[in-house]
């Protein structure tokens, strides 16, 4: 229901309780920061609209007239009632401010995010943060669904409905433990051997996979798995078992190569190199705490 023409907008009220606490325009213009003009002007107009006079002026000051005083009772619940509506959008806004909801891809949360955390919670204590894990296109669907306000995911391309930019570089590696005998080819193996070869993979819908899938397509596409496994840990323990080779981010697997509990496997033919990004629904801007990680991620991106 839209108000009518006769209602005063909410400064004009304030300055008429000013006048009428204080007993003079003047002082209610000065208390509220505007000329004595300005606000006389004010008064008249506000007069004008209501179809009554509002104060009596004299030279000892200015007093509401009788209708001045019953449309200052008014005003005074239409200027409460505003405060406690600001009051109220002020909390709003501090909760907004203070919490952080982020869904990422395993790789992005468990190698990268608790570094960007660690220094998100330096620069701003105050946040609360809640950190879900999902495969890319399950976190894609989340930020979509306004269930988070920051995502990071894994994949060749930008999810469909999100704006996004690109934080990090990464590779996926192929690797096999010692006893297994690609371990030992020096040379590496052809990319149709890999595709034909049942491997240690992600689900279905994971960046992982998507990366895989479509370096593989030209070479008869990816084999049915040997295992498939939703878990980072699993799936390196499944490859140092010796189940057979893994295909996964050199993020997840740098002190296994390091201790020689893995061995990487070159595979001259393909370019395995993929983009992280953050993501967000389309047409808005990160804000806020959500606006301060994805400065961090920027910052701790190589030169």
């Amino acid at each position: 229901m839209a108000l009518s023409d006769r209602v005063p907008d909410l400064g004009a009220l304030e300055l008429l309780l000013a006048v009428a606490r204080l007993g003079s325009l003047g002082r209610a213009a000065a208390e509220l920061g505007v000329t004595q003009p300005a606000a006389s002007a004010r008064i008249r107009s506000m007069e004008r609209r209501i179809g009554v006079p509002l104060l009596e002026r004299s030279p000892r000051g200015s007093r509401p007239t009788e209708a001045g005083s019953l449309v200052a009772g008014w005003a005074q619940q239409v200027v409460d009632s505003a405060q406690a509506l600001d009051a109220g959008i002020g909390a709003l806004r501090e909760r907004r401010d203070g919490r952080l909801r982020v869904v990422a891809s395993l790789t992005v949360a468990e190698y990268l995010m608790p570094g960007w955390l660690v220094a998100l919670k330096e620069t701003s204590p105050g946040v609360a943060v809640t950190l879900r894990t999902a495969n890319s296109t399950a976190v894609a669907e989340q930020v979509r669904g306004g269930e988070a306000d920051l995502g990071f995911v894994e994949g060749t391309r930008r999810p469909a409905g999100l704006s996004g930019t690109v934080i990090a570089a990464d590779r996926l590696v192929v690797v096999v433990s010692a006893r297994h005998p690609w371990a030992r080819r020096r040379s590496g193996v052809p990319a149709a051997e890999l595709a034909a070869t049942p491997l240690v993979l992600r689900e279905q819908g994971s960046g992982t996979r998507e990366v895989l899938d479509r370096a593989l397509a030209s070479f008869g596409g990816t084999a049915a798995p040997l295992l498939q496994l939703a878990s980072t840990t699993a799936l390196k323990a499944a490859a140092v078992s010796g189940a057979g080779p893994l295909v996964v981010s050199e993020l997840a697997v740098a002190d296994e190569l390091a201790g020689g509990r893995l061995v990487a496997v070159p595979v001259p033919e393909l370019d395995l190199s993929r983009p992280l990004r953050a993501v967000w629904p389309a047409g808005q801007r990160p804000a806020g705490p959500a606006r301060d990680l994805l400065s961090l991620t920027r910052q701790s991106r190589p030169a």
